[in-house]
Parts: C-alpha cells; sequence; structure tokens
C-alpha cells in the first residue's frame, strides 16, 4: 500500500523522501521483491512513486481525499481479479520490515489462513489474507483497513517482531535514525 495522503510529513511525498540514501518505499518493495510471493500490486497515488516500482503492477488511487480502505479495496480487488489465492499487505512506509518478516507471515498464515504481525500490542501489516477473506476486506470503509479483521487475528497466528521493525515513518524527523 503505497497511496497514504501523509498529511503529517507535510507537502512532500514521503514515500519519495531519502531513507538511508533511497527514497522510502524502495525499502518495502524491495522486501516484497524477495519474499517469497509471486504476484506483486502495488497501490499508489502518485505517478512518480509508481515509476520507482516498475517491478509492481499498479492500481491507481485517483480519489481526491480517499481513504485507506479505498487503497485496501483496490488492492483486493485486483487480487481477485488476478485469482490470488492470498494476499500480504505492507506498508509503504515501513522501511525495517524485512522478506524474512515477510516470509514468517505468510508461513504462518499458510494456504488458507490469516497472520499478522505483532509488537506484542498492536497487529500490523504485514498482513496475510487468504482469498476467503477477501470479500470482508471489499467491504471495508473508513480510514482504518483491514483493523477489524486484525482484531481477530488468533494470537497463534501472529508474528512476533520487535517495535524498533516495525517504525513507521509518519513525520520528517523519523527519517533520521536515532543516534547510537
Amino acid at each position: 500500500m503505497a497511496a497514504g495522503h501523509s498529511r503529517r510529513f507535510g507537502p512532500q511525498d514521503k514515500l519519495l523522501a531519502k531513507f538511508e540514501g533511497r527514497p522510502l518505499v524502495v525499502h518495502a518493495a524491495d522486501a516484497m521483491l524477495h519474499a517469497q510471493v509471486t504476484d506483486l500490486i502495488a497501490v499508489v497515488s502518485s505517478r512518480d512513486v509508481a515509476a520507482i516500482l516498475p517491478s509492481f503492477s499498479h492500481v491507481f488511487i485517483e480519489i481526491e481525499d480517499h481513504m485507506q480502505s479505498d487503497s485496501l479495496r483496490a488492492g483486493i480487488a485486483r487480487a481477485a481479479e488476478m485469482t490470488c489465492d492470498r494476499a500480504l499487505l505492507a506498508l509503504g512506509d515501513m522501511p525495517h520490515v524485512t522478506k524474512s518478516l515477510m516470509n514468517q507471515v505468510l508461513e504462518t498464515a499458510g494456504e488458507s489462513g490469516i497472520s499478522a504481525i505483532s509488537d506484542g500490542d498492536r497487529r500490523m501489516p504485514p498482513a496475510c489474507f487468504s482469498s476467503a477473506s477477501f470479500p470482508e476486506l471489499l467491504a471495508t470503509e473508513g480510514d482504518r483497513g483491514a483493523a477489524s479483521l486484525l482484531r481477530s487475528v488468533p494470537e497463534d497466528m501472529l508474528v512476533h517482531a520487535s517495535p524498533e521493525s516495525l517504525v513507521d515513518i509518519d513525520v520528517p524527523a523519523d527519517l533520521v535514525p536515532p543516534p547510537k
């Protein structure tokens, strides 16, 4: 998912902002490229972001004030069109999520299950949903995306990760690593 408004980030497209020398979105995209997935879909609202994701099928969100659920529905609709058995959802502003974490989510979900990441407090993407979940994902509304489905992920289907690996970039100051 790479179609957010980034309102807290300011006027610059945060997904194009440099993080460790590369556009922010490239970190998540590279992890997805190397994970155990076959079809890559990027839900984007920017042609510039799409241009740096050439290995992905692009779904453009052109609704002016779109919500997170609009992006989610668009991506899931494309996955359904492609007759995907499941969908691995990841966010373009989470640069520390690795292919290993994504693969753990996929393996935990299995072919017909559901799985997500947890830092012990929150359940969040990356998350995997079987195609049986697609109708419910396609019915989401508002700015919480798959949050209601994530709350229903059983504890034994969660992949635990450190809070540091699940940091998302919200404001320009987040691009600067903390001093060691």
